[in-house]
């Protein structure tokens, strides 16, 4: 039997049947409820005439139908497309036209949207309506979800190809986005790992040692009950929300996420006995420690006692907010350095133990190289590009140019190359300075806009900041940033660059600080430049700096 996501959570659901796999609010779902339910709508989708390698994009808040719907496309051998719920028309079409989309499961939210592109879209035969609080109709032509779960026989069981291709859409952040290819089967079988953490050691390497540690760790109620904060349709929150738990047999948690509430998340965290949360930086973690420290002034608490760890990767997670984090629970905090191409490195927090911002120790088979693909000398000062050599991508979906820069051979070994410049420090840490793509010239020196903004986010009264480069006709591009300040506390321009000048060189410091009330950010919390590029270039002309 070879390797799948579909046929380990099938093992699984028939070792642990009775378990907790799902929890939205009140609605739990058993394994052997996940198990039936996705069966059924793979049942349907089959009857549908969709086979092997059909694309089914997933258009939904976190809920549990997002997540049966993603579970039902690996049944079948094909493979869930994330969609982002902020895209607008345009940025749909291109996204599901470029996947080559056959089917679309859509909260009712949406249906509007939905009508307005399903013409544009010929190969998009299949629509999917799941309900929701909008009370909007079913759209003419599409299935009812929860029709399809009663009046579904089953899809019966069938073998599949380690080499089937699992897809996730890259965000866009630097380009237009793309599907990032990977084996399902590699991918089940690297989730094997986690098992160390449990205390089983050595992990398995097999489906019938995983079974054997899954039924070890229910065994002693110690299966992993994991909270996504972030939003599932990216790769922190599907893969680290949802395939790392449901691939040990645990519970997936999740929230209403059309906005984020951090009191909601603790209050969930209480009620499910949550162990694990996944979120994205500073994004997620500042809010979440307002809260935590609101409850305090107001004399009260939330019971954290069941949370052992915080996983968090995409964007910077501050120092700072990690410290104040490990004032309310004893846990280990996971930063990891990873993107939709493939994991690099991380850093491990806790409360013996506070690492500093963006620094990170490499992962066994991660590597920094130079232009020339020579590894960078520990403590040399050195620039390179951080590359993945462990599990690593096949390729972007239609696009062999990407697909051939990115993912390439060094000395005989495949590694992905997702475009993060870093330095290695001179006791192996790598120290994160950001995307290429993203890097300001300004009098002919690189400035990456993360480690100024690491800079930045170290003052006391900063809560949020994106730093970008405003065309300059002296400087090329002066180094500007757009900061928010917490709330009750203040800051002035001198204040800022000041502190950016005590801990960086002199060319880094911004030429100039803009204050807003929100920095605004994708909903992964992932840095939106394009905003910050537009809002710094349109305070500079108001100041009458920059071209």
């Amino acid at each position: 039997m070879e390797m799948h996501f579909a046929t380990l959570w099938e093992n699984i659901a028939d070792t642990i049947g009775d378990r907790t796999a799902l929890i939205h609010g009140d609605n739990k779902v058993t394994w052997s409820e996940l198990d039936d339910r996705a069966a059924r709508v793979a049942g349907f989708l089959t009857a549908q005439g969709h086979a092997v390698d059909s694309k089914a994009g997933i258009y939904a808040y976190n809920c549990n139908e997002h997540i049966e719907a993603e579970y039902a496309s690996f049944k079948m051998r094909g493979s869930p497309i994330n969609v982002n719920y902020r895209y607008l028309a345009d940025e749909l079409v291109y996204l599901l036209d470029n996947s080559d989309a056959e089917v679309i499961f859509y909260q009712a939210c949406f249906t509007d949207r939905i009508a307005e592109i399903r013409s544009k879209l010929p190969n998009l035969r299949t629509l999917i309506q799941i309900k929701d609080s909008s009370g909007n109709e079913l759209l003419e032509g599409a299935f009812d979800y929860d029709t399809i779960i009663a009046e579904t026989e089953p899809m019966p069981r069938i073998d599949r190809k380690w080499d089937d291709i699992y897809m996730l859409y890259t965000g866009g952040t630097t380009g237009m986005p793309k599907g990032v290819m990977y084996y399902n089967g590699e991918f089940a079988e690297s989730q094997f790992a986690q098992f160390e953490a449990y205390g089983i050691s050595p992990p398995p390497t097999n489906l019938e040692g995983a079974m054997a540690a899954v039924t070890k760790l229910a065994a002693a109620d110690a299966l992993p009950i994991t909270l996504s904060a972030c939003p599932l349709m990216h790769g922190t929150g599907m893969w680290g929300g949802v395939f790392a738990p449901l691939s040990l047999g645990g519970t997936v948690v999740t929230l209403d996420n059309s906005s984020f509430k951090a009191d909601e998340l603790w209050e969930a965290v209480e009620r499910n006995k949550v162990t694990n949360l996944v979120i994205v930086g500073d994004a997620f973690g500042n809010p979440m420690l307002t809260s935590l420290q609101n409850a305090k002034e107001e004399g009260r608490s939330y019971d954290l006692s069941s949370v052992n760890s915080i996983m968090s990767s995409g964007v910077m997670w501050s120092h700072e907010v990690k410290k104040g984090l490990l004032e309310f629970a004893d846990m280990v905090l996971t930063d990891a350095l990873a993107s939709t191409e493939g994991s690099m490195a991380r850093s491990m927090t806790t409360r013996d133990n506070i690492e500093g911002t963006a620094e990170f120790e490499l992962m066994e088979t991660s590597k920094v190289f130079d232009e020339n693909d020579e590894e960078i000398v520990p403590g040399s000062g050195n620039t390179g590009l951080l590359a993945n050599g462990g599990r690593c991508p096949v390729g972007y979906f239609k696009d062999p140019v990407k697909s051939a820069a990115t993912f390439r051979e060094v000395k005989g070994l495949r590694y992905s190359f997702p475009g993060d410049f870093a330095t290695v420090e001179a006791d192996g840490k790598v120290k994160l300075l950001g995307r290429g793509s993203m890097c300001i010239n300004t009098m002919g020196e690189k400035v990456f806009p993360e480690e100024v903004e690491e800079a930045i986010k170290t003052h006391p009264a900063i809560y949020d900041c994106l730093v970008a480069g405003v065309k300059d006709p002296k400087f090329g591009e002066r180094v500007t940033a757009v900061v928010s300040v917490r709330p009750g506390m203040s800051a002035n321009e001198a204040d800022v660059t000041e502190h950016v000048k005590a801990r960086l060189s002199g060319y880094k410091k911004p030429k100039n600080v803009f204050f807003v009330d929100v920095v605004q950010r994708a909903t992964n919390g992932k840095a939106d430049y394009k905003w910050a590029k537009a809002k710094a270039a349109e305070e500079a002309t108001k100041i009458g700096v920059g071209s």
